[in-house]
């Protein structure tokens, strides 16, 4: 059986189905690990993984460790602060200099758009992108598209809602593509000010009203307000976008009955959803943490040389 056609993880643009299904189904295998009492394998016994995080992230760089160790690989992570790029070494440097000392996989997280792709023409080694500034985030796309596999089924054919800072989200842009891909349907809701320009080119419908969005979703997705950004006066204040926006129990019940309530974290209680919904029966968000470790426990597999169903 076939492995990935790509070797780096960089969006989900350069994933084609079969790969987004054959990491989904990796992961599905993956999980079971996490779930036994002694919770790891072999599968990547001497490898090693070097994450670079420029960004502060809990989930995200949490997730990444625990996989690499969940499949016995070495993993070294640094911080932007605690690298030689504080003494004005760039980028392409750093990881050139760490190349050479052999690890098998880069991990990077970056405030710029573009860095992960920068890194893959510049090196040997697999990159996989943990978010890149506004742009994408291909490995939280994958859990989502994983949980709401797992809690739903399937994904082609389902209505999935996506309300929030559009504009500034690379979590909505990378799902756009993923569930559009896997042949869902996706519609966006936002202000004015937190729509990109050109979001009509990608396949989104998009409208300025929650209310609308959500009517008929079977999967709702809402994303973080950033506080940081309430003085850049993208609305007029939280209780106001509360009102408009926010993921309350009155307007979940415009979604379907089952509908699925996602958040990428970290959340806002109160501004963008309720502590009720974010709590409540219809909630997967604890689901797509779990889910996160096992995607990427896949993709350091499948990036490798892994080929389905060749696990342990």
């Amino acid at each position: 059986m076939g492995g990935l056609s790509t070797k780096h993880i960089l969006e989900m643009a350069s994933l084609s189905c079969d790969d987004i299904t054959l990491i989904l189904d990796t992961a599905v295998n993956m999980k079971e690990i996490s779930r036994r009492p002694v919770k790891k394998v072999p599968t990547l016994r001497g490898k090693t993984v070097v994450s670079f995080f420029y960004e502060s992230s809990t989930r995200t760089r949490v997730s990444f460790d625990l996989a690499a160790k969940r499949l016995s690989a070495d993993s070294v992570a640094l911080t932007a602060g605690a690298s030689s790029m504080t003494k004005g070494e760039t980028l392409v440097d750093t990881v050139r200099n760490l190349e050479v000392m052999s690890p098998d996989i880069i991990v990077i997280r970056h405030s710029s758009a573009g860095a992960p792709h920068l890194l893959a023409r510049h090196v040997s080694l697999p990159v996989i992108n943990a978010g890149d500034g506004m742009h994408a985030h291909p490995s939280q796309a994958l859990l989502d598209l994983m949980t709401v596999r797992e809690k739903k089924g399937r994904i082609a054919g389902l209505r999935l809602a996506i309300i929030g800072d559009i504009a500034r989200s690379r979590v909505a842009r990378c799902n756009i593509a993923g569930f559009r891909k896997m042949g869902a349907s996706v519609v966006v809701a936002a202000p004015p000010t937190m729509l990109p320009f050109g979001i009509d080119s990608l396949g989104a419908e998009v409208t300025h009203s929650a209310d609308e969005a959500i009517d008929g979703a079977d999967v709702i997705m809402m994303l973080r307000i950033q506080k940081e950004r309430l003085a850049a006066h993208l609305f007029s204040s939280a209780r106001e976008y509360a009102r408009t926006f926010g993921l309350t129990v009155e307007r979940v019940k415009r979604a379907r009955p089952d509908a699925l309530i996602m958040h990428p974290g970290p959340l806002n209680r109160g501004v963008e959803i309720a502590p009720e919904v974010a709590d409540g029966p219809c909630s997967v968000i604890l689901d797509q943490v779990e889910n996160g470790v096992a995607v990427r426990m896949a993709l350091f597999y499948l990036v490798l040389g892994g080929q389905r169903d060749g696990g342990d």
